[in-house]
């Protein structure tokens, strides 16, 4: 994000359809963020990712063909740039720590809320770059 005009491009990877559209409407409502794309798996994320070069990508853990763990690693080493927020419906510290590890910059618990979500997405575009 190059100013305080610009909106954060955001990725969005959730496998399942109405976790996204949820977190579609926050992000849409949010006057700092643009969803540039959405992506149902892990693979199909980490190639909108690089074809993209989002400011903000919002991962689910437990995705098809790549997990969140393998996508956050990945776009760390390709994008390093690019802020990485883990939203996961698992609870344990243990998940945490593994999405910090493979290259997230925040984990938040999906019962924390879309809005919770789409203000971390935003907060982060803020102080990755």
């Amino acid at each position: 994000m190059s100013d305080a005009t610009t909106r954060a491009r955001v990725l969005l990877a959730d496998d399942h359809s109405l976790m996204r559209r949820l977190l579609r409407r926050a992000i849409d409502a949010h006057p700092q963020l643009e969803l540039v794309a959405e992506a149902a798996d892990g693979a199909e994320a980490l190639a909108l990712a690089r074809s993209l070069a989002p400011d903000v990508v919002v991962l689910d853990l437990a995705m098809p063909e790549l997990d969140g763990l393998q996508v956050a690693g990945s776009l760390r080493a390709d994008l390093p740039d690019c802020a990485i927020l883990v939203f996961s419906a698992f609870e344990a510290e243990r998940a945490a720590s593994a999405a910090l590890a493979a290259g997230a910059d925040r984990y938040l618990e999906k019962a924390a809320g879309f809005e919770a979500a789409a203000q971390a997405a935003a907060e982060l575009a803020v102080t990755r770059r």
